[in-house]
């Protein structure tokens, strides 16, 4: 795919006329409300295509979506967001790039630090950034709880773990809007993006093997690969950019997302101040139908999703989020249960990818809802300002206008 064209060629993508022969997951309309499109797609086929993206895939159902995801012979993970172009593969970030037989070592490597004795031990921190975020608004009685909490609560978090500044944090959320958002039609900001985290990493990497710790980056450089090897810098540097990509903009959506129908749906949120044992089991619907990640595959080999033909050189958009809504696997799929028992949600992916954080973005999402509700439980969207969703990979509020205390 060298003869693509350079991102700075690439013309806009016209508006979607037509959901069932040519979606697009960047065109505004999705970005706003994706819920009814998907409902439309659904009843149309288990598996549509579009052209653009040079040639893409989207399963529809959780059946569909469950198949592609456990099936790593047709389809790889070299390549996990669908773009305009398909430049090679040089910027891995394993395991999540990783194909069998590599993957399972690279991600045995990153299960420790992620454990749910480790996320105990973190959760006094994540619970006092919490209320350091809140202390610098809650006077105002309203706030935008996207930019001043959600998106806050999952970098510095991660942060902490990795021993890195927490200061740093607007950093790390610029590298995250050029690679997943910016980078689908750009090249050239994906690859600065890329660039900058990595040089930033490499820094941290020296400055670790003159004086190691116990933070995460440290755990990394001691870790063994297969035949009991040191990880190369190049592995360690990928599993760092993962982690910072992945374990950032998937939780902020998601307790943005969390926040904003709880500011809506005032029933929901009374039930949960007044039965605060509710909230894991909240937290996991919440997950449900609010699912903030599409992950991607390339097919690599000819086969058959749910009596589908697939064909190699397409990519596929791993839809988890619109598995999430179909009615086969969900009764009232689209209805918000937040007492729902049986929730097998495939919110944190299926199959051998499925998320290594998963454990740390449930206590992120507890703890942020908790300590807002304790600090805030009457809160309304400002009906003068604009919630704004983030467009592509991952789904989640980026401006989420509220009003509390004297406003509510």
């Amino acid at each position: 795919m060298s003869d693509s064209p350079s991102a700075s060629y690439l013309p806009e993508h016209p508006p979607v006329s037509d959901w069932v022969h040519d979606f697009d997951h960047t065109d505004p309309v999705w970005t706003d409300d994706p819920f009814p499109i998907w409902e439309t797609l659904r009843a149309a086929s288990p598996v549509v295509h579009t052209k653009r993206f040079l040639g893409c895939y989207l399963p529809t159902t959780y059946e569909a979506v469950r198949e592609i995801a456990n099936d790593t012979e047709h389809f790889s993970s070299r390549r996990i967001i669908v773009r305009d172009v398909r430049p090679e593969v040089t910027a891995r970030a394993p395991p999540i790039t990783s194909d069998p037989p590599e993957h399972k070592p690279a991600k045995q490597v990153l299960l420790p630090p992620f454990t749910p004795d480790a996320m105990k031990r973190l959760e006094p921190r994540v619970r006092a950034i919490c209320n350091e975020l809140i202390d610098e608004f809650i006077a105002d009685d309203h706030c935008d709880a996207a930019a001043r909490y959600s998106k806050y609560i999952p970098v510095r978090a991660i942060a902490h773990m990795l021993g890195i500044p927490e200061s740093d944090s607007d950093l790390f959320i610029n590298w995250i809007h050029m690679i997943l958002e910016l980078g689908i039609k750009d090249e050239d900001e994906l690859m600065n993006g890329v660039r900058e985290m990595t040089g930033y990493f490499v820094a941290h990497l020296e400055q670790r093997k003159l004086e190691p710790g116990d933070d995460l980056i440290s755990q990394l450089l001691r870790a063994k690969g297969p035949g009991g090897q040191p990880l190369t810098d190049e592995h360690v540097l990928g599993s760092l950019r993962l982690l910072l990509i992945a374990g950032i903009d998937t939780t902020w959506s998601a307790i943005g997302s969390s926040l904003w129908h709880l500011a809506k749906t005032p029933a929901d949120r009374e039930r949960l101040i007044a039965e605060p044992g509710l909230i894991p089991t909240a937290v996991e619907e919440l997950l449900r139908a609010y699912s903030p990640v599409t992950m991607a595959r390339e097919v690599v080999k000819e086969t058959t999703v749910s009596g589908c033909p697939v064909k190699p050189g397409n990519m596929v958009l791993l839809s988890f989020p619109a598995a999430n809504r179909d009615p086969k696997m969900f009764p009232n799929a689209d209805k918000v249960v937040i007492d729902r028992r049986e929730n097998r949600h495939a919110a944190f992916g299926l199959g051998i990818h499925r998320c290594v954080g998963s454990n740390l973005a449930r206590m992120e999402m507890q703890v942020a809802i908790e300590e807002w509700l304790k600090r805030i439980p009457d809160f309304r969207l400002d009906p003068a300002g604009k919630v704004t969703w983030s467009e592509g990979t991952v789904r989640g509020p980026r401006q989420l206008p509220v009003l509390f205390g004297n406003n509510a």
